[in-house]
């Protein structure tokens, strides 16, 4: 038992004195430890101080160095400066010099032009009395003596002056006469267009002879209501197979012939059936106007059109002017037109509407107070056309149109109006035409005697000698070509030959 509890306690002595020298260990090795962290960070901390005091060694040292570069920088800059600020001031002493001397320059100057000025003063003043004294002298004003001067020269330089004339025209003339042949010739072949124009028929065939009397119908009451309801005259004679519509408008002629036609084939002929059929014939031709205008347009590839004013363009189609249809002149010369334009480098395309839209007047002239030039303006106008267009179809016909376009209209019109066979007349408006051609020429004094031949295309005028001089002649043919387009309306151009002839005739005896 004692043993057991001395063991006991021994070895509760031994844990004791075993956790005592555990623990004095511990602490020696911690406090070894601490020893050697606080050398570390006392060896860190001077190492620090050693770093920052390089450092801050050279931030001085490159302080120093930035600080002489910048008092350099300075020192160079105030010398530019310097040396700028003497140069502008040249420059200011210098401009100041150059600004009094063009002061003085110009006070100078000032003073030369009121001593013109003086002079040019007292010049008028001896030259007016110099005139004055002339004219006490002449027993004359300036006037009379300038105007007798000049019918001096006149009297004495005539035939020097005629000759100068003339070879100027012709000088002047000659090579744009061959340049204008030449683009008209190229235009005219390369537009393909029928020489003879289409006519508008007033004629209806009938089936039989018998039909004629269902047309005029018991005591004529069904001509009468036809005649009444178109406003066109029927014709039935002996013509065989056939009656004749006579009226002033080709609208009111076709309305008419349509509704007969259409009464024809119906073969019912009475009054109630030809207002119906009239009405109808109304509705139809107004479709193919609409449809004219339109075919017309495509064909001559303008687009953007106006309804209205396309219904205006398909009534041409029963217009026609000295028996040739407007609407295939205006075609044409909408493509003679638009030829021209392209040789010339101008647009085509404006010439084009120029030359088809110039004749658009005489779509309603029978129904508007009017020449057509001046309807054409206005229509086109009332559809905001272009200026150019509507001043070629107003001046396409003056002496001098508006511009090369109105030109252009004007030359396209007169080649398609000249196509032999484009345009004719009956024998009595023939002999008519030819008559006032001949009266418009021979109304003034010293003309012998007048021809017109070439079916109206010249006029040749014989003067005579003793009245008419060359210089009056050459004056005259002027006159007489200017008198014809004021009064006189024809196709194509006139010339006006004036010959001035001498026979002396002596006999030998």
């Amino acid at each position: 038992m004692d043993s057991t509890l001395l063991a006991v306690v021994l070895m509760i002595a031994g844990g004791g004195a075993g956790t005592a020298f555990g623990y004095f260990l511990r602490k020696k090795v911690a406090q070894a430890q601490v020893n050697s962290l606080e050398a570390k960070a006392e060896q860190m901390l001077t190492e620090a101080k050693n770093k920052y005091q390089t450092i801050i060694l050279e931030a001085k040292e490159k302080a120093v160095h930035f600080l002489d570069e910048a008092k350099k920088e300075e020192q160079k800059m105030r010398q530019e400066l310097s040396v700028e600020k003497q140069r502008l001031e040249k420059r200011e002493t210098t401009f100041d010099q150059k600004l009094l001397e063009l002061q003085d320059k110009q006070t100078k100057l000032q003073e030369k032009i009121d001593k013109v000025t003086l002079i040019k003063a007292e010049i008028e003043k001896i030259r007016d009395q110099q005139i004055a004294t002339l004219q006490q002298v002449a027993s004359m004003t300036r006037e009379q003596a300038v105007e007798m001067l000049i019918k001096k020269v006149e009297e004495t330089s005539k035939s020097d002056l005629l000759g100068r004339i003339m070879k100027l025209e012709k000088e002047s003339t000659e090579v744009y006469d061959d340049k204008a042949r030449e683009i008209i010739v190229d235009s005219i072949q390369r537009c393909a267009a029928s020489h003879a124009a289409e006519n508008t028929s007033s004629m209806v065939n009938i089936p039989s002879e018998e039909m004629k009397g269902r047309i005029i119908g018991k005591e004529g009451r069904n001509i009468k209501t036809i005649e009444k309801l178109t406003g066109c005259e029927i014709v039935i004679d002996d013509t065989p197979d056939s009656i004749m519509i006579s009226g002033f408008s080709t609208i009111r002629r076709q309305i008419a012939k349509l509704a007969i036609e259409k009464l024809i084939l119906d073969g019912r002929i009475q009054p109630a059936r030809i207002e119906e059929f009239v009405e109808k014939a109304k509705q139809d031709l107004s479709l193919d106007i609409k449809k004219a205008g339109e075919e017309a347009l495509y064909k001559m590839g303008i687009t953007g059109i106006d309804p209205k004013l396309v219904n205006i363009v398909g009534r041409l189609k029963y217009r026609t002017s000295y028996g040739q249809s407007v609407m295939n002149h205006s075609m044409e010369v909408g493509h003679v037109s638009g030829l021209i334009a392209s040789e010339l480098g101008l647009n085509a395309a404006l010439a084009k509407k120029c030359g088809f839209f110039h004749d658009i007047g005489k779509s309603v002239d029978h129904e508007t107070q009017g020449s057509h030039p001046e309807i054409g303006n206005m229509i086109l106008k009332k559809f905001n056309m272009d200026e150019d267009i509507c001043q070629a179809a107003l001046t396409h016909h003056n002496d001098k149109p508006f511009n090369i376009y109105s030109t252009i209209a004007k030359a396209a019109d007169a080649i398609s109006a000249a196509r032999v066979g484009a345009r004719r007349d009956s024998y009595e408006q023939y002999i008519a035409r030819l008559q006032d051609l001949e009266k418009t020429a021979s109304g003034f004094p010293g003309i012998d005697k007048v021809y017109a031949i070439q079916a109206g295309r010249e006029v040749r005028v014989f003067v005579k000698p003793n009245e008419i001089d060359d210089y009056s002649a050459f004056q005259l043919a002027k006159d007489i070509a200017h008198k014809i387009e004021q009064e006189l309306k024809y196709p194509g151009e006139i010339r006006v030959s004036v010959i001035r002839e001498t026979r002396v005739v002596e006999y030998a005896k």
